[in-house]
């Protein structure tokens, strides 16, 4: 994955060099100390330089629009009137961050100039700028503030919106595909593919299941045998436990499981796939039934590698899986499965795929003798999702055909879940289970989501702000 591309410029106000020697200098120090910061997220840095004068902000926003960034930040160095800033802002079209972090916690007021002031008035205009935005239609994204150096708050702030740049530069361009069709009378699973790519920038090509079995009759031996060994060095194949559909994986599962794996890594290359949703059928012992149903272990491992896999046709949910991976907190495939009313929780998964990432310990595999509510049989991925806390991001649509997010917190904890070759987590949700659960379905969401570690509602809200899409975080 190419890296997110961050637009970094320093504003000022040039009356003050020549009154103030070394000024200038001492500023751009700093602003090469926060160039520094941020580029330690993995992103890379594209530095406009100090805008000073109305007229440098004019050219700088000709040069922001040229380098295609996903997101600016506005180093506040200290006070600058709004007319270096408003150019730039009339053209942006991504997410403007002030940035205002002072190079020291509190003047030495023993030792205070006006020279140590302006090195530290770095919130002085942020009202101002803020103040503009408005009034030119716009709005700015955030403000960090806070101290330079040593500002554990301020230095995540940071690293999160590194992470949104990281999303919203994924998803430019990205190419989900869709495969198949819908499964029968699931109306929540349609889609418009061209509304999709309004929303989100993404592409979506349309893809036949026949390109997938031109891909299967083109896997070898040797293929097959090389997959098999990275399945049996992920996973673990114990013995069935309670339930009639389960037995122990069978040698003939884990072939056919390792052959469709590969006729998917062939089918992503081939045409050049971010990721895939999908659903089909086909005729019972037809060779498009054969792989369309015994892609879960290949798309679990796909989906650890970076690229969002769902059934079901849910693209959808197949962005949401997306977002949460380019965040680095997973993204499994999952819906609600029965509430626990004793012990207050609701299971929480699907019949795959899973992010192995965030799996609590080795994930399994087992034979199903039967797809429940589907054709076929073959290996299912089961697992927990590690215990703590834990994001699901639903997309969603409205009467209008507007795109929503759909999110709610809660927390993963251990105990037994299962043994039906199905993910499930026991998923706990404030105040109580039930009141988030009736919370939750009356914003109309689908049944899907994507499943992710850690508390992530106001980061993810963020990013449904930079794309216009309406969100709601859930609480009961």
């Amino acid at each position: 994955m190419s890296k997110a591309k961050i637009g970094i410029f320093g504003v000022g106000h040039d009356t003050y060099w020549h009154q103030f020697e070394g000024l200038l200098d001492g500023l751009m120090k700093y602003h090469a100390d926060f160039k520094s910061m941020a580029e330690k997220n993995g992103v890379e840095i594209v530095d406009f330089g100090m805008v000073d004068t109305n007229t440098k902000a004019y050219e700088i926003a000709s040069k922001i629009k040229a380098a295609d960034v996903d997101l600016l930040f506005c180093n506040m160095l200290t006070y600058a009137t709004s007319s270096v800033f408003a150019p730039i802002m009339r053209t942006a079209d991504v997410p403007v961050v002030l940035i205002a972090l002072q190079p020291r916690a509190a003047m030495d007021y023993t030792k205070a100039s006006t020279y140590m002031q302006l090195e530290n008035d770095n919130i002085c205009s942020v009202p101002e700028f803020t103040g503009v935005a408005v009034r030119l239609g716009k709005k700015v994204a955030d403000v960090i503030i806070g101290t330079l150096y040593d500002d554990k708050r301020a230095t995540a702030e940071v690293k999160e919106w590194c992470g949104i740049a990281t999303v919203l530069h994924s998803l430019k361009g990205a190419r989900l595909g869709l495969m198949g069709h819908v499964l029968e009378s699931m109306y929540d699973m349609h889609a418009d593919p061209t509304a999709i790519s309004a929303a989100f920038g993404v592409h979506v090509p349309l893809i036949e299941i026949a390109d997938l079995a031109a891909c299967y009759k083109q896997v070898t031996e040797a293929m097959i045998k090389e997959k098999v060994k990275v399945i049996e060095s992920i996973f673990e194949f114990p013995n069935p436990v309670s339930d009639p559909v389960t037995r122990k994986l069978t040698p003939e599962d884990l072939l056919q499981a390792a052959k469709s794996a590969c006729a998917l890594d062939l089918l992503i290359q081939k045409f050049n796939l971010t990721g895939l949703a999908y659903y089909y059928e086909g005729e019972p012992d037809s060779i498009e039934r054969t792989i369309a149903t015994t892609l879960i272990v290949g798309n679990s491992i796909l989906l650890a590698k970076g690229f969002p896999m769902c059934g079901e046709f849910d693209i959808k949910t197949n962005i949401a899986m997306l977002i949460m991976d380019r965040l680095g907190i997973g993204g499994s495939f999952a819906e609600f499965h029965p509430f626990d009313f004793s012990e207050d929780f609701i299971l929480v998964g699907h019949d795959g795929p899973h992010h192995l990432s965030i799996a609590d310990g080795k994930p399994v595999l087992r034979s199903l003798t039967k797809y429940h509510g589907k054709p076929g049989s073959g290996a299912g991925v089961e697992f927990k999702i590690k215990e703590g806390p834990i994001t699901m991001l639903g997309i969603t649509q409205t009467a209008s055909g507007k795109f929503k997010f759909v999110i709610g917190e809660g927390d993963s904890k251990k105990g037994m879940i299962p043994p039906t070759g199905n993910t499930n987590t026991r998923g706990f949700f404030p105040p109580n289970t039930k009141d988030f659960i009736k919370a939750w379905v009356m914003e109309g969401p689908t049944h899907h989501y994507a499943l992710g570690v850690g508390h992530h509602a106001k980061t993810l809200k963020k990013i449904g702000d930079a794309l216009g899409i309406e969100t709601v975080i859930v609480t009961a």
